[in-house]
């Protein structure tokens, strides 16, 4: 059977099977990416790339129904936030547009020899994305729409089990008035992948997945000198210093465990309490975490059979190592894993190092903020951070320690289509969104004049 295919998220049933590309397929992608580059991205203007950028925009609202529903019925996401995710995919397609000629304007360089000077903003070629199934649109639009703006082409492996949600991307930006070539869909394999990144007309490699996945990638991106942007796993910190508001600490944690049902990279996953307030604090959270319903469509099955087991796995080796489960069970039905709550957690434990890639959240006491900030820090992930405290210096004091490449004050969710996206460490390396995502795959241009 083809390893792209559309399985029940809830049941484990094959829906229906796509085939893997060819090895003349791929390279007629790697023909096609290029001779767009050289024939329609270097001869076109930022104005022109713009203008095709908003209408893919307007394509990602105006097919949000019909692309929710795919993801919906590839990866399990809950309708609703399907729908939403497809929308949004539109919003960051269109803020890179809107903010094109301001994020890409020439930037004058003054030197001691006082000749003009000025660095422009280029593509460099063809870019290559490796995309994950947990956003299958959302990730998509904040790799692709500032290349293909800022004059790259893309070839794009998508997640095995997002085919159908693949083909319908690369639609949308062909439906806009790209030109065949400029964003390319490939059902490849991993040996194809390799071939691509080797192969002299790609010039980078952007991948969001697991750190298995990026360090095989970084290595051989490496290997040929391509640059490289990887967004990797994550086990972010949620920290809970002095506040006079436990209710909404409790909403925030709860809301940013569970978002996509626990599959986030920068879902915050350790919940770290100051001494003053965990009692308080751990009553409620878990009362909230075990009132969720599947039923009540509070959570969606996880996205596979091997993702559920892998979770089961990882809970059932704490609970058997001397961690609490407060709250949740062990025996999922199907892929429904009630969400549940750890405590006890020592760093003996694997967990205490692991990501938790499901609705399960690991929940620390702490004595003061600096106990905080060291159990924040030790992970080896560094990707994102949530402090909720009353005193906003206190708070950003604590961010600035810790190791991490974002640190969102005061609420869970703070991301946005104008700010940077990205971590440290084993979180992987280079931004996404914002300004910065235009830059990452830029050939930043030097221009003199003798006079």
């Amino acid at each position: 059977m083809s390893k792209y295919a559309v399985i029940d998220p809830a049941t484990g049933e094959l829906v229906k099977a796509y085939q893997e590309a060819t090895d003349a397929e791929i390279e007629l992608a790697l023909s096609k990416a290029q001779r767009a580059y050289e024939e329609w991205s270097r001869k076109t203007t930022l104005a022109e790339r713009v203008e095709l950028a908003r209408r893919a925009a307007d394509l990602f609202v105006e097919r949000k129904e019909e692309l929710g529903a795919l993801s919906n019925r590839e990866m399990g996401k809950l309708l609703p936030s399907a729908i939403g995710e497809a929308a949004y995919s539109g919003t960051i397609t269109r803020t890179f547009a809107d903010k094109a000629e301001e994020w890409l304007a020439d930037e004058p360089v003054e030197a001691n020899d006082g000749l003009h000077g000025f660095v422009r903003k280029q593509g460099l070629g063809v870019i290559l994305g490796i995309m994950p199934w947990n956003y299958p649109y959302y990730q998509v639009a904040r790799f692709a729409a500032p290349n293909l703006i800022l004059g790259n082409t893309v070839i794009v492996k998508h997640a095995n089990q997002c085919p159908e949600s693949a083909k319908a991307i690369e639609q949308v930006f062909l439906d806009a008035g790209f030109p065949e070539g400029a964003y390319v869909n490939v059902y490849a394999t991993h040996d194809q992948i390799s071939t691509i990144i080797a192969d002299d007309r790609v010039q980078g490699v952007s991948l969001t997945g697991s750190e298995r996945a990026g360090a095989i990638v970084a290595e051989q991106a490496g290997r040929h000198l391509k640059k490289a942007v990887l967004e990797l796993g994550g086990s972010d910190p949620f920290i809970v210093l002095e506040t006079s508001d436990i209710d909404h600490a409790v909403a925030q944690a709860v809301s940013a465990r569970l978002d996509n049902t626990g599959q986030s990279c920068n879902g915050s996953k350790r919940i770290i309490v100051i001494d003053a307030h965990y009692d308080e604090f751990a009553e409620k959270f878990t009362t909230a975490i075990g009132a969720k319903s599947y039923d009540n469509g509070d959570f969606a099955p996880l996205s596979s059979a091997s993702a559920t087991e892998t979770l089961r796995e990882q809970v059932q080796a704490a609970v058997d190592h001397g961690a609490k489960l407060l709250v949740g069970d062990l025996d999922p039905t199907g892929n429904v894993f009630t969400p549940g709550v750890l405590t006890d957690i020592t760093p003996e434990m694997d967990v205490f190092s692991e990501e938790l890639f499901g609705p399960v959240a690991q929940l620390y006491r702490v004595a003061d903020e600096v106990e905080a900030i060291r159990l924040a820090n030790a992970t080896p992930y560094g990707l994102g951070s949530v402090i909720i405290a009353d005193d906003l210096e206190q708070a950003e004091r604590v961010g600035n320690q810790l190791d991490t490449g974002m640190v969102f004050i005061g609420a869970a969710g703070l991301e946005g289509t104008d700010v940077p996206f990205g971590g440290v460490k084993r979180s992987g390396f280079g931004r996404e969104l914002g300004k910065y995502g235009f830059e990452e795959f830029a050939n930043k241009k030097l221009f003199r004049f003798a006079k």
